[in-house]
C-alpha cells in the first residue's frame, strides 16, 4: 500500500469512528438540542467523507478472473449497483 492510499484509509477509518461516536451520542439522548444539531453536522460530513473514500476505493479494486486456460483476467470492480 502505497504512503497516499495508507493516509487514505486512516482518513476513512477516523472518519468512520467519528460517525460511530456522533450516532452514539445522538441515539443517547443525553446531549442539548443544539448540541445534538451541532453533532449531527459533523456527522454528515464524516459521512460525506466516509462516501467519498469508498467510492474511490471501488474505483480502484480489480478482481482477477480464472480463465479456463488457468490464466487470469483483469476486470473492473463494478460492485452490487444495480444501476
Amino acid at each position: 500500500m502505497s504512503s497516499g492510499d495508507q493516509m487514505s484509509a486512516e482518513k476513512f477509518e477516523i472518519s468512520l469512528k467519528k460517525l460511530e461516536d456522533a450516532v452514539s451520542r445522538l441515539e443517547s439522548g443525553e446531549i442539548s438540542l443544539e448540541d445534538s444539531l451541532k453533532v449531527f453536522e459533523e456527522g454528515v460530513r464524516n459521512a460525506s467523507i466516509c462516501t467519498r473514500k469508498l467510492n474511490e476505493a471501488q474505483k480502484k479494486v480489480e478482481l482477477l478472473l480464472k480463465q479456463k486456460d488457468g490464466s487470469f483476467k483483469r476486470e473492473e470492480f463494478l460492485g452490487d449497483d444495480p444501476n
